[in-house]
């Protein structure tokens, strides 16, 4: 991060919509059910993955739909909840399924399959980025067996000849921060139930092109970084306080308090509502290997602000739409962004983000 006395000096980007598509009747392929994932390829055709229909969509980079593929399946070129989307090193586009990845060539009118891996954990159905280490091997993100119980987030390296090297990227009372088990028993089996706290402090990770990550707790501007040649960088950000929850929020809340007394048969919640939500809403990298970190916003505020890091260095601040979600696997440049947006009938669409420098 830069010194204090040089805050002033970096630059800030706006970002607007240019582009947004989706509709609530219509032809099929605007018609989408739930959008996990949007990339853009290098003629800027736009490819969004729909999880529950089961399929990938291909429009140009006006919106215009071109050709779809996938179709529920375990065959070769079938798909099963699509979520996650990336471009590997050979060019070739691999989409993360529920159990598996799959690996297509874009050609001009199609997506020709070429080959398939299945997933290395046991996080069925989960998202998660599609990424790639130094070497160009598959990096698998999911979870894996603890070492005293219960299980960690880890990143999976692939190897060509089938080996896995597997990096649990902290240790488990890091990775449950927010969160608590109660035993439960169902029948004759005893069952672990987690327990998560209302708008309360959670773990972050992010991964990155070429083998970074991030991992964080959002409750403080504090992030470690881990380069692609493994050492280890320290970001650290401003003293910050998140925003103080809204009537309507602590209402969301209690609800969430109630309904897990309910269902667990809890006589007091473990959790309590906070009074501010945690000032961090999110880590992810963009294309160039950048690192955003997303400030939580108030309700009703109109811009999302992310600060940019290169390395441990702040480079740039962008502001963009506060209705345009980048989601869980977002795809960004120096100049673009691609998300969803919903509108008042929570229709989800397409919505891409151009960004210009202001200061």
């Amino acid at each position: 991060m830069l010194p204090p006395s040089s805050r002033h000096q970096i630059p800030t980007f706006e970002g607007t919509i240019d582009l947004e598509f989706g509709e609530i009747t219509g032809e099929d392929p605007y018609l989408f059910s739930r959008i996990e994932s949007i990339v853009e390829d290098a003629d800027g055709r736009l490819i969004v993955a729909d999880l529950l229909a089961h399929e990938v969509r291909v429009f140009d980079p006006g919106g215009r739909f071109l050709f779809l593929f996938g179709g529920e399946g375990e065959g070769p070129g079938d798909l099963t909840h699509p979520c996650c989307l990336a471009f590997g090193p050979e060019g070739l586009l691999w989409v993360r399924e529920s159990v598996r990845y799959s690996a297509f060539l874009l050609e001009r009118g199609r997506a020709r399959y070429e080959r398939g891996l299945r997933i290395a954990h046991s996080g069925i159905g989960m998202v998660s980025p599609v990424t790639f280490d130094a070497g160009g091997g598959l990096v698998d993100i999911g979870p894996v067996g603890g070492p005293e119980s219960g299980s960690l987030m880890a990143r999976l390296h692939r190897k060509p000849h089938g080996a896995v090297d597997t990096v649990r990227m902290a240790d488990q009372d890091r990775q449950a921060t927010g969160s608590t088990t109660v035993q439960r028993q169902f029948g004759d089996t005893p069952v672990e139930m987690y327990v998560y706290h209302p708008l309360g402090p959670r773990w972050l990770h992010a991964h990155g092109p070429g083998g970074a990550w991030a991992e964080a707790i959002n409750s403080e501007y504090l992030v470690a970084y881990h380069n692609r040649d493994g050492a280890q960088l320290r970001i650290e950000g401003p003293t910050l306080r998140g925003p103080s929850l809204t009537a309507d929020e602590r209402e969301y809340a209690q609800d969430w308090i109630d309904r897990d007394r309910q269902r667990l048969d809890l006589d007091d919640h473990p959790f309590d509502i906070p009074d501010r939500k945690p000032p961090l809403a999110a880590i992810y990298f963009d294309q160039a290997g950048r690192l955003w970190v997303e400030k939580t916003r108030a309700q009703g505020d109109e811009m999302r602000e992310a600060d940019v890091h290169e390395g441990s260095t702040l480079v740039a601040r962008y502001r963009w739409p506060s209705r345009v979600d980048p989601g869980l696997v977002p795809w960004i440049t120096e100049s673009a962004m691609l998300g969803t947006t919903r509108d008042e009938f929570d229709v989800q669409r397409v919505a891409r983000v151009r960004f210009r420098r202001v200061s």
